[in-house]
């Protein structure tokens, strides 16, 4: 495992400990290995899906977890309880084994919906930035008007005495 080592940024930047933190951090959210394969595209400029190919389980096996900044996708097999004996295999290719796939969200990603079907598991994140947070236009005012509105408030008696006497 590789850490690097961001002191020197750290002296200059203020509010970025999460992300050298995540950046520390990427092989702890990758498991060993890459089971179950996975693909992550944008859909739109702020809609993105994760799709899992998880043959083999059905959809009770599977939980999809979402919390602070953090997407869990865990599987784990029910065994099958039917009344006929137990099969035979003479080869078995299709991973039925359990896993668990993190997924490292940014502050405003929030899980839409969840979908499976044909062995894909999809799902469907979405950036919602609040109205506080999204860039707003601020007008400027000509001087002259901005002149004018200092006109109608009280004169500081001190400042005008100073600026006499200079």
């Amino acid at each position: 495992m590789r850490n690097y080592d961001f002191a020197p940024l750290w002296r200059s930047s203020i509010g970025f400990d999460r992300m050298f933190d995540l950046i520390n951090n990427t092989q702890l959210l990758e498991g060993p290995d890459n089971y179950p394969p996975y693909d992550i595209v944008r859909t739109g400029d702020e809609s993105y899906r994760i799709s899992l190919a998880v043959a083999g389980f059905a959809e009770d096996d599977i939980t999809v977890t979402a919390q602070q900044n953090l997407l869990t996708v865990t599987g784990r097999k029910t065994e099958e309880k039917t009344e006929t004996p137990a099969k035979d295999f003479l080869y078995r290719g299709i991973s039925a084994r359990a896993f668990e796939r993190k997924f490292s969200l940014e502050d405003h990603v929030e899980v839409e919906k969840a979908l499976y079907e044909n062995g894909l598991l999809q799902i469907d994140l979405v950036r919602r930035i609040p109205e506080a947070m999204k860039p707003r236009r601020i007008e400027i005012a000509a001087a002259q008007d901005a002149r004018e509105a200092g006109k109608d408030k009280p004169i500081d008696k001190t400042a005008e005495r100073l600026r006499i006497a200079s």
